[in-house]
């Protein structure tokens, strides 16, 4: 399992350095919370939300960070394709497995700091947390949703040879799944021919989980959030392995 561990570290450090990837990735949610959390809070009623409208979406905004993080960590399979390093590590008497489980593991663990970094920022302005316990819970559904949507990126980048394509690719999938996940509206609201395309979505799951563990609500049962992100989970990571032993180089 050595090899996990210095992918996983490799990602965390071209992270940790490339300080306008930290900052930039950054511009999107601060936005979204300010123009549409501070604009419409005192516009948009709540029923049973003490915190209003900004509090409903911070959850939803928080999913999105780690959503966009995780699912681009995949366009690292690309560039380091074009650059041999790939190639190099393939050649290396590890198994493929474990090359793309160490990419997973290290896009997941980038998509969790910048979720947290927005969830500490949100606390500065004015979110308030249920409890420790519920924290706790946040973190372990970013962690899935980092998890699943890093070997998604990953499962596409491994059938492209271009980072253009790849970026046009998950733009055009990944605001689909953030729109309808019901991160910036109520489930129950919507008509029940976009519900049912809402609970179709995984992200939908991990937005009510952080919700859950955040606030205390969700529209969701937390026990089936918590299984169905699993499941997908799993489920992305068995196709993110698969394509990835088939990668040409």
């Amino acid at each position: 399992m050595d090899i996990v561990y210095t992918i996983w570290l490799r990602s965390v450090k071209r992270y940790i350095r490339s300080k306008s990837r930290l900052i930039g990735s950054l511009g999107m949610p601060l936005f979204l919370f300010l123009v549409l959390g501070f604009g419409l809070n005192s516009v948009v009623v709540m029923p049973g939300m003490e915190q209003g409208y900004i509090g409903f979406i911070m959850p939803g905004i928080i999913s999105m960070s780690v959503l966009f993080t995780s699912v681009f960590a995949g366009i690292q399979i690309i560039w380091d394709k074009q650059f041999g390093f790939l190639k190099e590590t393939l050649v290396a008497p590890v198994s493929r497995f474990e090359i793309m489980l160490g990419q997973t593991v290290g896009g997941a663990t980038t998509a969790v700091i910048q979720g947290l970094i927005i969830l500490v920022l949100s606390l500065f302005m004015g979110l308030e947390i249920s409890n420790i316990p519920g924290f706790i819970v946040a973190i372990i559904f970013m962690t899935l949703i980092g998890l699943a949507f890093t070997a998604f990126g990953i499962a596409i980048a491994s059938r492209m040879e271009d980072m253009h394509g790849f970026q046009l690719i998950m733009n055009f999938v990944i605001f689909p799944i953030f729109g309808l996940s019901g991160a910036l509206f109520p489930i129950d609201s919507l008509p029940e021919w976009v519900k049912s395309l809402t609970l179709l979505d995984p992200l939908t799951y991990g937005v009510e989980g952080i919700r859950y563990g955040l606030l205390g609500t969700s529209q969701i049962d937390p026990a089936v959030s918590f299984g169905v992100l699993s499941g997908f989970t799993v489920l992305m990571v068995v196709v993110g392995s698969y394509l990835f032993r088939k990668i040409s180089i």
